[in-house]
């Protein structure tokens, strides 16, 4: 019996983690839940599961949570810091972490410092604090587990591979919804559109990162740090079926593929059942069905998120913990209206112009970093873009 913590439980990676926990009673059992907002579904999901510890970011919210669960014997609890604490609760073998954004990276590293079992869904925590958190990883002597398809795809493909025999990684994008758009029709882009994604079904925020092919970019920051490859031998390819999730290159010429339906619950239960592998959680695979899988290049002019998100992987330092600063601020200004769709690599820029590098000492200059580049990207906003 694996005991779990779940940190962004009411997300969509969190609701199909649960989904699998529910398939497996007799493997898996929730310890720990926490959200951000929503309450009512963090209350349901508590009342279900039973597990010790519940906790709502939202300080606002806990009234509300508290009097949800009023009559069980689950402790309830609020606010960021009590999110950072949660894993240390006992007892507890593994942390799914789930909550979107920098946001994530500190109850990762308390994980680390715990012991726990990472299970990786949040890759902004590998692209603010890279080089800290696998060097806490290493030190701690804790497995890192990749929940993110692309990254499941590899850490499979590379199961059992002699040493240094990796040549390259090639990880697949499905282009989001624009693939195909003219700068001209990416002007007249709406939020609504920009939300239905062709092929996965995610929340809000990757949703658009996908729809800007920054996600993308932020996958290969993760990827340097995940499997210790060069920048030079990641290579992105656009795949708009979703069905092969990432490749592998060997230094013989070899390619491995992993492949399966564009569905989030497979990655997440292989990360939670490594080294073994349970019954499947969705239908089998029919390449008959598929039909067909075409390939293209990305087109970095008109996604030049995916553009930045490379050069400041690159670049290092606190570079990209700047730009998924100004990312999370581009993406919720967008879907609050206030800047058009074409506009969000435009303030990602300008936000990386305003800053010099300097190399990433600490995860509490990174934390200060973020906020400076918030309110950076923030003050932009509110002068106008120009």
């Amino acid at each position: 019996m694996k005991n779990l913590a779940i940190l962004g439980a009411t997300g969509s990676i969190g609701g199909s983690t649960l989904e699998i926990v529910r398939n497996n009673p007799e493997k898996l059992r929730v310890r720990v839940l926490t959200g951000g907002k929503k309450w009512p579904q963090l209350a349901k999901q508590a009342l279900e599961f039973k597990p010790d510890l519940v906790v709502i970011a939202d300080k606002n919210a806990y009234g509300d949570l508290k009097k949800a669960l009023a009559g069980s014997s689950i402790r309830v609890e609020a606010g960021n810091e009590a999110v950072i604490a949660a894993v240390n609760l006992e007892p507890l073998d593994a942390v799914v972490a789930a909550i979107v954004g920098a946001a994530g990276l500190q109850p990762v590293m308390a994980a680390v410092e715990k012991g726990l079992q990472i299970c990786l869904a949040n890759k902004e925590t590998l692209v603010v604090g890279g080089s800290l958190v696998m060097q806490a990883i290493k030190k701690a002597g804790v497995n890192l587990l990749p929940v993110d398809s692309e990254h499941s795809a590899i850490f499979q493909c590379l199961q059992n591979s002699p040493e240094n025999s990796l040549s390259k990684i090639i990880i697949t994008a499905s282009g989001g919804p624009f693939r195909t758009f003219s700068r001209e029709q990416m002007l007249a882009v709406t939020p609504e559109q920009a939300l239905k994604h062709p092929n996965w079904d995610m929340g809000g925020k990757i949703t658009i990162d996908s729809a800007t092919l920054m996600n993308k970019g932020l996958e290969v920051i993760e990827a340097h740090w995940l499997f210790d490859v060069d920048y030079d031998n990641i290579e992105i390819i656009v795949h708009p079926q979703s069905i092969i999730h990432s490749l592998v290159e060997f230094s013989d010429g070899s390619v491995i593929a992993q492949l399966g339906w564009p569905d989030m619950r497979l990655p997440i239960q292989y990360a939670l059942s490594w080294p073994q592998r349970w019954a499947p959680p969705l239908p089998a695979l029919d390449l008959a069905r598929v039909a067909s899988m075409t390939f293209e290049q990305p087109d970095m002019s008109r996604f030049a998120c995916l553009a930045y998100a490379i050069e400041a992987g690159r670049a290092g330092g606190i570079m990209p913990c700047v730009l998924n600063a100004a990312n999370e601020v581009a993406v919720a200004a967008f879907l609050k209206r206030q800047i058009g769709f074409i506009e969000i690599p435009a303030l990602i820029r300008k936000t990386m112009d305003s800053f010099k590098n300097q190399p990433a000492a600490s995860i509490s200059q990174l934390l200060e970093i973020d906020v400076q580049a918030r309110e950076k990207a923030s003050a932009m906003l509110t002068n106008g873009m120009n």
